[in-house]
C-alpha cells in the first residue's frame, strides 16, 4: 500500500464524541440510542440538510427533547480527541498531508477539526461537499482537497457504516474503533481495526 497522504472521519475517528451525546441524554444507553439513530438517519440523508436538523430528529425518535440538539452545539468544544490522537496525528503530518472528511455543518467541522491539535491540509464537510457520506462524492471532495489520487490515500473510518462507504469510493481503509463497536461484518473490508491512534503508522509502513 503506497500511501501518501490520510484522510481522516473526525467525530467518531479522532474525536470522542459518545462521552458528549452520553453526557446530553443523562445516560450512556440512552446517548447509544440517540447516536445510533442519529448515524441510521445520516448515513440515509444523501443530499445535505443542516446537521443540527438531523441531531434533532434523531432525539425526537427516541424520546429524547429536541432541545438537546442546541445543547449539544453550545457544548461542542467539549469535545475530546480519542488519547494519543493529537501526538500521533502530529508525527504523521511531518510525512505527508493529512485531511478530514466529516458529516459535519462547516462552523462545527472547523470547530472539532481545531480540538485534534494536528495540522490538517483539509477539513471537507458534508456541507461543504453538498453530501452526507457514505455518498461517493463527500470522499472525493475530501481526495480533491488532499491533492492526491484515491489509490495513494487511506481512509481512516470511524464507523462500520463509514468503511463500507470509503471502499465503495475505492478506497483503502483503516478502522480506528476505540469505542469497541459491532462492526456487522464491514471490518472484513478494512485492511486493518485499530484502538490506538498510534497504531496507524504502523500500519502503513507494513504496507
Amino acid at each position: 500500500m503506497a500511501v501518501r497522504a490520510v484522510l481522516f472521519d473526525l467525530l467518531s475517528a479522532l474525536l470522542d464524541s459518545w462521552s458528549l451525546w452520553d453526557d446530553i441524554a443523562g445516560s450512556g444507553e440512552r446517548g447509544r440510542r440517540w447516536r445510533f439513530e442519529y448515524l441510521r438517519l445520516t448515513y440515509g440523508t444523501g443530499a445535505y440538510v443542516p446537521y443540527l436538523d438531523l441531531v434533532e430528529e434523531s432525539a425526537e425518535a427516541v424520546g429524547l427533547p429536541r432541545d438537546f440538539a442546541r445543547e449539544m452545539e453550545e457544548r461542542w468544544d467539549e469535545l475530546a480527541p480519542w488519547p494519543g490522537a493529537g501526538a500521533a496525528l502530529r508525527r504523521l503530518a511531518r510525512k505527508m498531508p493529512i485531511g478530514v472528511a466529516t458529516n459535519c455543518s462547516e462552523v462545527l467541522g472547523a470547530r472539532a477539526a481545531g480540538l485534534v491539535g494536528a495540522p490538517f491540509h483539509s477539513v471537507v464537510t458534508a456541507e461543504s461537499a453538498g453530501f452526507y457520506k457514505p455518498d461517493p462524492r463527500l470522499y472525493y471532495a475530501g481526495l480533491e482537497a488532499l491533492g492526491v489520487p484515491a489509490g495513494e490515500v487511506l481512509f481512516v473510518a470511524g464507523s462500520p457504516r463509514d468503511i463500507r462507504g470509503a471502499v465503495s469510493a475505492g478506497l483503502k481503509v483503516v478502522w480506528h474503533n476505540p469505542a469497541g463497536l459491532d462492526g456487522g461484518g464491514a471490518e472484513r473490508l478494512a485492511v486493518a481495526v485499530i484502538r490506538d491512534p498510534g497504531s496507524l503508522a504502523a500500519v502503513i509502513e507494513e504496507g
